[in-house]
């Protein structure tokens, strides 16, 4: 006995302090995600046994799309769910399907594309500036773009992009990247949701699996999506990624991990032990320079996961990203789950969101300051991150300065150089953000009032 307690002493000293489990009130518990490699904080949090240390015992399982997810994790079908990060704030707004949805957790940074198909590419590359080796200089304006629409619509036809969901990063990336070159991607009203009233492009939803087929068909021109649905188009020959969302918005907030208010509220305890268990798994996918993102390829070419070919997973999950094919290029950070305090979910970046919700119409009406603020707070809760961030301390299992502590929950202003327009993004001054971009609705317009 005494050699035992020897031992377990000993390796105290060198390993991470056994933690006393939270006492969850709900231990089965099962979590929805989309087939993307965002989702690799759930999948690791399982597969390196991460929920079963905080006592929880989860079953993941795929979603059709990402309305289907959202109404499962609202009628209580899915305990919460990988989510696009304007889904709760969209539902928290009443904007679509209306329910208090709240997230501790930030899955992400960047991790998007935006491609078109190769006959699209072709018409853009005389508008390119190109470097000394002849390969594109990055990154690409859509003011390469605009005169391939103009063409299109000279001759009577309509240029289409494909977005995962109207409330998703990749509808407000793709918006962003065409206006910052001069193509407008159209607005929204409260009695047309298209979002497609003054468009120069016309944008639509097709789930992430479907893009690359449905740019072979001809049926769209182009798509913003996350990984691994770029890379695939590169490897099927039938498009090329122009730009990344790293090269639209430096270091940009992506997917969300959501639960609805009342769950939070009727089960604090396990809300933090999921938290505790993503925080692990995050750490792990980012540590030693990205050392495990190898295993966390094989694991996420699984079938019950994304289910993509492992080379393909690879191609951004491990560093580079490839453009033109055999144009492949060191984008380290494309995929940043930890690092960065990529998981502390910062109020500035749901204001983004909301800014860009009020910039295309989806919010009509004029808000003030401190509305975007107040939204803000009733949907990120950083209280709740803090707390199970302690916890992981206190454990061994992560380490005291990988976390914001004492923030207010607002990142500092984003620098004109790391965003495409060069326009400097300030959370605290929302409605002067908004102001300040050339196409879109200003502060003081609606749609209506806009002509439209």
């Amino acid at each position: 006995m005494a050699t035992i307690l020897g031992s377990i002493a000993a390796i105290g000293l060198s390993a991470p302090a056994l933690a006393d489990w939270l006492d969850v009130e709900k231990d089965e518990l099962k979590l929805g995600f989309i087939k993307l490699t965002d989702m690799a904080p759930l999948a690791i949090a399982y597969e390196k046994g991460y929920f079963e240390d905080e006592g929880l015992y989860v079953t993941l399982e795929p979603q059709a799309n990402w309305k289907v997810l959202l109404d499962r994790t609202i009628t209580g079908e899915l305990d919460g769910a990988h989510m696009l990060a304007g889904q709760p704030l969209a539902a928290t707004i009443g904007y679509g399907t209306e329910a208090h949805i709240v997230t501790p957790f930030s899955m992400d940074l960047n991790g998007n594309g935006i491609t078109v198909s190769n006959e699209i590419w072709e018409k853009m590359k005389p508008h390119l500036e190109m470097d000394a080796e002849g390969k594109p200089v990055h990154p690409i304006s859509a003011s390469a773009l605009k005169p391939v629409v103009e063409e299109l619509k000279a001759k009577g036809e309509s240029f289409k992009m494909g977005m995962v969901f109207p409330v998703s990063t990749h509808n407000y990336e793709l918006r962003y990247w065409l206006a910052a070159g001069g193509i407008h991607p159209g607005l929204y009203s409260s009695n047309d949701t298209s979002g497609q009233i003054d468009a120069d492009a016309l944008l639509s939803v097709t789930p992430p699996p479907q893009m690359p087929p449905t740019l072979e068909a001809g049926t769209i021109h182009g798509y913003c999506v996350g990984e691994p649905w770029n890379q695939a188009a590169v490897f099927k020959g039938i498009g090329v990624p122009v730009i990344t969302d790293y090269e639209i918005w430096k270091n940009n907030p992506e997917k969300v991990f959501g639960l609805t208010k009342e769950f939070t509220e009727k089960y604090p305890n396990t809300t933090l032990a999921l938290t505790k268990a993503l925080i692990r798994a995050a750490k792990w996918l980012d540590e030693n320079d990205n050392a495990n993102r190898e295993e966390a390829v094989e694991i996420l070419a699984r079938s019950e996961y994304v289910g993509a070919d492992a080379e393909v997973i690879a191609n951004s999950m491990t560093g580079t990203f490839e453009y033109e094919k055999g144009d492949k290029r060191a984008v380290p950070d494309f995929n940043v789950f930890y690092r960065y305090y990529a998981t502390y979910p910062f109020y500035s970046d749901a204001v983004w969101y909301l800014t860009q919700m009020r910039r295309w119409g989806q919010i009509d009406e004029h808000q003030p300051d401190e509305w975007y603020d107040e939204v803000a707070k009733s949907v990120y809760r950083p209280d709740i991150y803090l707390e199970a961030a302690e916890l992981l301390v206190e454990e061994g299992h992560v380490d005291r300065e990988d976390f914001p502590w004492g923030t207010d929950g607002y990142k500092a202003p984003t620098p004109a150089e790391d965003i495409i327009d060069g326009i400097p993004f300030d959370a605290k001054s929302p409605n002067a953000y908004i102001d300040s971009l050339e196409i879109g609705l200003k502060t003081d317009e609606s749609v209506a009032a806009n002509g439209s």
